[in-house]
């Protein structure tokens, strides 16, 4: 085995108590029985714990507990989980990763996720106005007020956490005031992600009302690079701007969707089900069960390499001469269903708004590059760029 494994786990896969609009995992319920209990049992948790661990070739495990809504398991839940990484983890040094809605979040928690140092990601799209438009519970109330709570105690608590932003259709077009919240509220290490979703997999289906317009997003960047590079470099950590300065770097991104290749970064479903990626939980796309067959074999099957190998076999023409393919790699495969502007087919759909964020921070970029290649420290741009 070439590499460690990358899986995201779904112990109550896709129940929640929120009902956010552009959640695309809320349609997985459907992929299982009516009645469903949706709570990993112990033999498989177990078994994904040793076999996690065991995967990994160096002195690390980092295990990423998603959902759904992970904390709806209760305390008692990842008690276990510590427990049972503890019995399993021979040499290997144990980290935990926990996305949360942050609903439940109350200070026993809070002291159990600071006891443990779990590091958590936190979903919180802006202000009250930005955060509650797509963000809320079964009853059509917005979240925010009980996601700041939430906030408030990890730092109380001295939790490690980051945000976790969305930017759809409407939030997009409020980058300032969105950067500018998080900022105001202590907020240190910020991912933005992008709203892409299609109202069926019909490959001619029509984007979600609330999927985010490409160049809106490109300008979504743009509008934050501009404040963040000016003031904020080495004080706010915006992992996409990370991102961008590893591939300028020569490094690459430490992102599946801007790798060359994927496959490596799997889901386990509460039930032990593994599939090829967290995108794509479709019965197509199932490798087997952990109660059956090994991570490690499910990884090599040749369903799952050729998986990963069309990532970079299917890029179009298109991309392939595009000058930012060493940035991008195409992004994500699920969100190639745009057209070049020759009529091409396959190409991404945040195509246009990435090469124009491309293109605004080439230059930045490359400055930044030059500035670490002297040893000197990355901030040390915003001297410049003023």
């Amino acid at each position: 085995m070439s590499s460690g494994l990358h899986v995201i786990a779904k112990p109550i896969g896709p129940a929640c108590n929120l009902k956010c609009d552009y959640c695309f995992y809320l349609e997985k319920e459907g992929l299982f029985p009516e009645r469903e209990n949706f709570r990993m049992p112990d033999n498989v948790l177990s078994a994904f714990i040793e076999q996690y661990i065991d995967a990994q070739p160096a002195g690390e495990a980092e295990f990423v507990w998603q959902g759904g809504e992970p904390t709806l398991l209760g305390i008692d839940f990842f008690r276990k989980v510590i427990d049972l990484q503890h019995r399993y983890k021979k040499d290997r040094k144990i980290r935990n990763c926990l996305q949360t809605n942050g609903v439940l979040l109350n200070n026993e928690w809070c002291e159990f996720l600071k006891k443990h140092d779990v590091l958590v990601g936190i979903s919180l799209d802006g202000p009250k106005d930005v955060h509650d438009l797509y963000r809320r519970d079964r009853n059509g109330k917005g979240s925010f007020d009980r996601v700041m709570q939430g906030l408030e105690l990890l730092k109380k608590h001295d939790v490690k956490c980051n945000v976790l932003a969305c930017a759809a259709k409407e939030t997009a077009k409020k980058p300032l005031e969105v950067y500018r919240f998080l900022k105001d509220n202590g907020v240190r290490y910020i991912q933005f992600t992008a709203v892409v979703e299609r109202e069926s997999v019909s490959p001619r289906s029509k984007v979600a009302g609330w999927t985010v317009d490409p160049e809106d997003y490109g300008d979504f960047l743009i509008g934050i690079f501009d404040e963040w590079i000016r003031n904020d470099v080495g004080k706010i950590f915006v992992m996409n701007f990370e991102w961008a300065l590893n591939a300028w770097a020569g490094k690459g991104a430490p992102i599946c969707i801007f790798s060359q290749k994927c496959g490596r970064s799997l889901v386990i479903e509460h039930n032990g089900d593994v599939y090829s990626c967290d995108h794509y939980v479709y019965p197509r796309h199932k490798l087997g069960n952990v109660l059956e067959t090994g991570l490690k074999d499910l990884a090599e099957l040749p369903a799952q390499i050729s998986f990963g190998a069309a990532k970079s076999e299917k890029l179009p023409s298109y991309c392939r001469s595009c000058r930012f393919l060493f940035a991008c790699r195409g992004e994500c495969p699920k969100r190639r269903f745009a057209r070049s502007p020759y009529g091409g087919e396959g190409v991404n759909y945040l195509c246009r708004g990435y090469k124009k964020y491309f293109q605004h921070i080439n230059n930045t970029m490359n400055r930044m590059r030059e500035i670490i290649s002297q040893g000197r420290p990355a901030s040390d741009i915003m001297s410049i760029v003023r």
